[in-house]
């Protein structure tokens, strides 16, 4: 597996100082507000249907 992604800023302050945090993979602290946050991937969307034709043929009553 490739190395954890890093994110670009705090999401509190803006700041780009951050350092990983001891003890989790999903933790990141910010050097300028000194907030720990977590980063987490949570899922994917579920694949989307088109439903404009149905959503269509309900509003003209056919």
């Amino acid at each position: 597996m490739s190395e954890r992604a890093a994110p670009a800023y705090c999401p509190y302050c803006g700041d780009e100082d951050l350092r990983p945090e001891e003890g989790s993979h999903r933790r990141w602290s910010c050097r300028s507000c000194r907030r720990v946050f977590e980063v987490a991937f949570v899922g994917l969307l579920a694949s989307r249907t088109d439903r404009t034709d149905n959503a269509g043929d309900a509003a003209s009553g056919s």
